[in-house]
């Protein structure tokens, strides 16, 4: 995706547009395959790469149809099975929802539902917000699965 972004036209057009005279153009980067781990903290370091960088994404750019498949090299890091297994944990969660649906329950649905919308970013941000989220969520799911009964509040 990163590659395909950096490649459509769009980015170095809006440098061009942006930037004057002789420029150089740096990616840093942290390859998941490739990168370090930074000891203390166990995120991956990002590195310095040149303008070079962007014939390699354009090689990138064109395997988009591998994504998913055996052949996705990307697709055996942590962070890409961590996404799947997000994506299906998700598609379970929207199940659960519409068995339990009703009327009362809706608002705590919708929220449940847009909790993915929260989750933003790569690498060691991204475990992160997921990690933030999930606490959230698990709230959520009690509220949904356990809602307050209206008479029994009312005669307290």
């Amino acid at each position: 995706e990163v590659a395909r972004l950096y490649t459509d036209g769009t980015f170095l057009k809006q440098v061009r547009q942006t930037f004057d005279g002789d420029y150089k153009i740096k990616f840093h980067l942290a390859p998941p395959l490739t990168a370090d781990r930074d000891p203390e903290t166990g995120h991956l370091k990002k590195k310095t790469y040149g303008p070079r960088m962007l014939s390699l994404f354009r090689v990138l750019a064109r395997f988009k149809r591998l994504r998913g498949t055996a052949l996705d090299v990307f697709g055996y890091s942590a962070e890409r099975k961590a996404e799947r297994r997000l994506r299906d944990d998700y598609m379970k969660g929207i199940e659960r929802l519409v068995d339990g649906l009703n009327h009362d329950a809706h608002p705590i649905a919708v929220e449940i539902a847009s909790v993915p919308e929260q989750i933003r970013g790569y690498g060691h941000v991204r475990e992160a917000h997921i990690a933030a989220v999930k606490s959230h969520e698990k709230a959520l799911w009690q509220a949904f699965e356990n809602p307050p009964h209206p008479h029994r509040e009312a005669a307290e």
